[in-house]
């Protein structure tokens, strides 16, 4: 396949032979205080894709609580530290969670702001 070559899609999830993500350009995201590079999503279930996500400095996601999501959830840090309040840890870049439907987890609060990949996916039956 070619660089950027967009292949049949598995599961409704698009598939993109190597490409640039350095010229996916940088969009605000549902989350206020974030920003994400969608790298590859599935269509038909837009909660699965694959991001670059970054927050602001000074974002605090304690209003939301605790979060909790109904996919899989794989993030790993990139770049600066995030704060799990509820843990009472920070987490630099190099440090990954995969995180089960249903696990609790947050809220988080990051000084000099972050930016992580994270991967989403469904668990089905077998």
């Amino acid at each position: 396949a070619a660089i950027g070559e967009v292949l049949p899609a598995q599961e409704g999830r698009l598939l993109v032979e190597f490409f640039v993500a350095d010229a996916v350009a940088w969009r605000e995201a549902p989350q206020p205080g974030t920003e994400e590079k969608v790298l590859s999503r599935d269509a038909d279930d837009p909660a699965v894709l694959t991001r670059l996500v970054r927050w602001v400095p000074g974002l605090d996601t304690s209003g939301a609580g605790v979060i909790t999501h109904n996919y899989v959830e794989e993030v790993y840090l990139l770049k600066s530290e995030l704060t799990d309040l509820t843990l009472g840890q920070t987490f630099r870049a190099g440090y990954y969670a995969s995180r089960r439907p249903g696990m609790p987890h947050g809220p988080y609060r990051t000084p000099v702001g972050c930016t992580m990949l994270e991967i989403r996916y469904r668990v089905t039956a077998r």
